[in-house]
């Protein structure tokens, strides 16, 4: 299989709000309760914030494809939260169930974490929920750590994962 991965542009908000849904279908149907999770997995409602954010240009979205085909995503920018200002944040990374353990997320992560250390960041953050197993492993895996934060998100535990950069100097 040929992978490819790019920056995000214009258009490519129907291939990100398919991805992120129907990945989050398959990952989080044991996380999240029905109702939370159609609510959180309505293609409409994700295609428009697919479409926000690439007009308004924030943050830096990724499309990896597998054959050409769209198969998954990755998002990151400077954190969100107030208490880890000076780190950049992985937003998202999702991909097709139908090619899970495959890879393919782990190199689009690394494509993650280059630009994130390119760009002189010294730390990046992620959260994930706690009983998310599969993805907890992915990351330890990747040399994220859990540093102890912890909150609620749609009803379920996330924990903040961190992981130190190779080149960052950038504290916001």
């Amino acid at each position: 299989m040929e992978v490819a991965i790019r920056a995000v542009a214009p258009g490519d908000e129907n291939d990100l709000a398919r991805i992120q849904t129907e990945s989050w279908r398959a990952a989080f149907a044991e996380i999240l309760d029905a109702e939370t999770l159609s609510r959180c997995t309505d293609l409409g409602r994700a295609t428009e914030m697919y479409r926000r954010l690439l007009e308004e240009k924030r943050g830096n979205g990724y499309l990896l494809t597998l054959d050409g085909a769209p198969h998954a995503i990755a998002w990151w920018d400077a954190a969100r939260d107030e208490e880890m200002a000076g780190k950049a944040e992985l937003i998202c990374i999702h991909s097709l169930p139908d090619h899970w353990r495959m890879g393919c997320g782990t190199k689009l992560m690394q494509r993650v974490l280059s630009d994130a250390a390119a760009r002189d960041w010294e730390e990046i953050m992620l959260w994930v929920f706690a009983e998310n197993r599969r993805a907890r492993a992915f990351y330890e895996k990747l040399g994220f750590h859990a540093d102890g934060h912890t909150k609620d998100r749609l009803g379920a535990a996330e924990l903040c994962y961190v992981k130190r950069l190779a080149a960052g100097k950038k504290t916001e």
